[in-house]
């Protein structure tokens, strides 16, 4: 069985090797180690062997294991990456960088609630519906661009909007697949266009099955779990 650190060595090789076949600067993608289900050891694991930007799901179990991680002196970076509700949004902004699945005004109005309480910056993603309906997101391009018109003038002092995220559908259908991850890239090219004052430049796409079509098509951050930590084990 591989080793965490041999994993993670040979997904950065895959991420380099797929960059140069899209013609990327080398290490233009960043990889979000989906450590969702494992335990602080395994992290730790990862963290020794230099990864040191991790992605979860639950709230309640990313902040009980990266407590316990920091606890003992490492600093990693936390993106979270599942649906957040927003009785979840407090532990959330104390123990992440960043929360990637921004997928309503009424979420973003709460963030910037809880960050303002403890003075913090927080950045986030908009999280946009690109594949089939189970999918969460932005659905309403005119939701989205009043969240982004917003957020450009001012509402929003603690809150960073840095980019898009999104999910492809569950298919074998590698057309499909593209097609979701060209669609987030060109709503991406809009907003920066149509908003120049926020650095919307971030695109978080593509997962274990699919993450060298995501860098194909732009992706800046790749989500990679269970090729890295291996099985779940909740």
């Amino acid at each position: 069985m591989s080793s965490i650190s041999e994993n993670l060595k040979s997904i950065q090789n895959k991420i380099r090797l797929a960059e140069k076949r899209a013609f990327r600067a080398e290490n233009s993608v960043a990889l979000v180690a989906v450590s969702k289900f494992h335990p602080a050891e395994s992290v730790i694991e990862a963290i020794k062997a230099g990864q040191f930007l991790f992605g979860e799901n639950r709230v309640q179990e990313a902040a009980a294991k990266f407590d316990e991680i920091r606890a003992v002196g490492y600093q990693p970076n936390l993106h979270i990456i599942g649906s957040l509700q927003r009785n979840k949004v407090k532990e959330a902004v104390r123990i992440a960088t960043c929360i990637e699945s921004v997928d309503r005004i009424e979420l973003i109005e709460e963030i910037e609630k809880q960050a303002a309480k403890i003075n913090k910056t927080i950045e986030i993603l908009f999280e946009i519906h690109t594949g089939e309906d189970s999918k969460a997101g932005f659905t309403s391009e005119e939701e989205l661009e009043n969240a982004i018109k917003l957020c450009s003038q001012g509402a929003f002092p603690h809150i960073c909007p840095r980019g898009f995220m999104t999910m492809a559908p569950f298919t074998s259908d590698t057309s499909l697949i593209r097609k979701s991850f060209v669609t987030l890239r060109n709503l991406r090219d809009k907003f920066q266009q149509d908003y120049p004052s926020l650095k919307l430049s971030e695109l978080s796409m593509g997962m274990s099955g699919d993450y060298e079509i995501a860098i194909e098509e732009g992706a800046t951050i790749v989500r990679i779990g269970t090729a890295i930590f291996g099985e779940r084990q909740g």
